[in-house]
């Protein structure tokens, strides 16, 4: 039996893995109601790219992945169709995505000029800021931050999740997964706070947005979103990792790493203290998977 200090050791162990993990955000998954409705939607008003699509008729659904590159360098959308599901409820937890673009005011008018996204924001800069922005909506209600930035290798760069207790969130992203605080601010006049999470600068690379709003500590979730993807160099360590952090802010582990029936894919995956799901994937049999 593991001596008080020896107990102490292996857990300090266990979360020096998640510092040293090459991670990187692989994507988002999310259920849609007309999936080429979507895909549509995508590439004509965004400019994305239908990057692979996959039909399981066994399980009765249908996959396409859509983003600005290759998956094996840049993140994606995971858009899933079930069969004859047409509707769902998107909640008031998720935020929307974000796409920075050279220019807001030029694509704001290409989604205006489409049959199937609509501007909900006029492009213009942020309240009390520089930074022009836009909003979007597409067919099934998610909504798309557009915001205005230089040339970016990863043009598809925010996830916004809201939270109920942001200092426990943070605390749970660096310690369990490793991510850096990058940004955090406070907009008392209108009663909320961001922290952007990631592994590289937000111009570089996909990070979560993490919104508090004054006195909320809970939200419907709905049945759309799903979960974000996260890979890993090993599965079972960030598995241990997490297992250890759940302990202390909460959340619980879904699924014990391990090999995907079927595929070989190992994953684990669990919810944060808030209740959003991560999976972790294998980043070696992703690849494998992609190729």
């Amino acid at each position: 039996m593991a001596t008080g200090s020896e107990a102490g050791k292996s857990a300090e162990a266990v979360l020096e893995w998640p510092k040293q993990d090459k991670k990187r955000m692989l994507h988002a998954v999310y259920r849609v109601g007309d999936l080429d409705k979507t895909i549509k939607c995508y590439t004509e008003c965004f400019g994305m790219k239908l990057l692979r699509k996959r039909d399981v008729p066994e399980e009765k659904y249908t996959n396409a992945f859509l983003g600005f590159g290759p998956e094996d360098t840049n993140f994606a959308l995971e858009l899933t169709y079930n069969y004859g599901v047409d509707k769902y409820d998107i909640g008031a937890g998720f935020g929307h995505f974000a796409i920075a673009n050279e220019d807001v005011y030029k694509l704001s008018e290409t989604i205006k000029s489409s049959d199937c996204c609509k501007i909900t924001r006029e492009p213009g800069p942020v309240k009390g800021g520089s930074t022009v922005i836009a909003f979007a909506q597409d067919p099934d209600g998610y909504l798309f931050e557009l915001i205005q930035r230089g040339p970016t290798p990863e043009p598809l760069c925010q996830v916004m999740l809201r939270v109920g207790d942001l200092d426990r969130a943070i605390m749970f992203y660096e310690k369990a997964l490793g991510m850096k605080l990058l940004r955090k601010k406070d907009v008392p006049q209108y009663k909320y706070t961001i922290a952007m999470m990631g592994y590289a600068e937000e111009d570089k690379t996909t990070v979560l947005e993490l919104t508090y709003n004054y006195g909320v500590t809970e939200y419907n979730k709905g049945n759309a979103y799903a979960q974000v993807a996260i890979g890993t160099d090993d599965v079972y360590k960030s598995a241990e990792a997490v297992e250890l952090v759940t302990k202390e802010l909460g959340g619980k582990i879904l699924r014990q790493p391990g090999p995907l029936p079927g595929l070989n894919t190992k994953i684990t995956s669990f919810l944060d203290p808030d209740g959003w799901k991560v999976v972790l994937v294998d980043y070696a049999d992703f690849l494998k998977e992609l190729h």
